[in-house]
């Protein structure tokens, strides 16, 4: 654990090492993936992502309203997988803005370990300071902010005041801002209104990473088109973003994975060399 450009060094320079699968690069993967291939070693980088998730004007509401809730703020939102791009299509846009904000403003903040708490702090005090900042970069740019963003007040079950935030939700917001391009790795999530399916694919693709991705509906016909066409290693129908199997391939596309997948088979032949023996018999 720790950053990945001091751990991700150490690795890939230990003479004994001969491969490896690390996580949380961010802008540093290349250069290890660089050093990785020039001493011969194999490597696994996981780097991130900025996970969309489509909500389309047929979806059953309640059910996109929860799974977008559980997708951009259960793990507190520090999941490479959760959402924090909720793509929305113009008729259902008013009426989900307002169900979302309702959802998450009755998620129970607190201690992770306390009965009742929904979601706990973020990691750090660095973790926490970098999420409100983007809170008012989101203010800054534009965007509204209609629900949450602001340091909370709550108490560890150790009895010492821990790093807690109100889930912000950012509405009103367009693709090109800072909070719909970069990772936050926190509670911080905005809305984009789209005209239709073809724009919602469109937006959901603009974007230099491509781990998971979403969407909410009840067409057979865009759900179908939706996997085949969203730049993403993973993509859930009517599911979050954020919850995968351990025995299923995971990954993702474009800045963020390079190798080979993780888990399942992928893993097994990841850390294993082959060889090929002959005997006379």
């Amino acid at each position: 654990m720790g950053r990945g450009r001091v751990i991700g060094e150490a690795l890939v320079n230990h003479p004994r090492r001969g491969g490896d699968q690390l996580h949380r690069l961010g802008g540093c993967g290349p250069e290890i993936a660089a050093a990785c291939v020039a001493s011969g070693k194999k490597v696994q980088l996981e780097m991130g992502g900025k996970n969309p998730q489509v909500v389309l004007d047929d979806a059953d509401l309640k059910q996109a309203v929860e799974l977008s809730a559980q997708s951009c703020f259960y793990s507190t939102g520090q999941r490479c997988t959760a959402s924090s791009r909720i793509i929305v299509t113009d008729k259902i846009y008013p009426a989900f803005v307002e169900a979302l904000k309702v959802r998450i403003e009755a998620i129970k903040v607190g201690a992770a370990l306390a009965a009742g708490t929904d979601m706990g702090p973020v990691v750090s005090q660095g973790q926490l300071e970098q999420d409100l900042s983007y809170v008012e970069i989101g203010k800054a740019e534009g965007g509204n902010l209609v629900s949450g963003g602001s340091r909370i007040a709550c108490h560890t079950g150790s009895g010492h005041e821990g790093y807690f935030m109100a889930p912000a939700l950012f509405a009103d917001t367009v693709p090109a801002m800072r909070i719909n391009r970069e990772e936050i790795f926190g509670p911080v999530a905005s809305v984009i209104r789209v005209k239709d399916y073809e724009e919602a694919l469109h937006v959901a693709n603009d974007t230099e990473f491509g781990l998971s991705a979403g969407i909410a509906t009840t067409s057979l016909k865009y759900a179908t088109h939706f996997k085949r066409h969203a730049q993403a290693g993973m993509v859930m129908v009517n599911l979050p973003t954020a919850g995968v199997d351990y025995h299923v391939p995971f990954g993702g596309r474009k800045g963020s994975s390079y190798g080979p997948r993780e888990q399942g088979r992928y893993a097994q032949e990841f850390f294993t060399t082959v060889k090929t023996a002959y005997t006379l018999a």
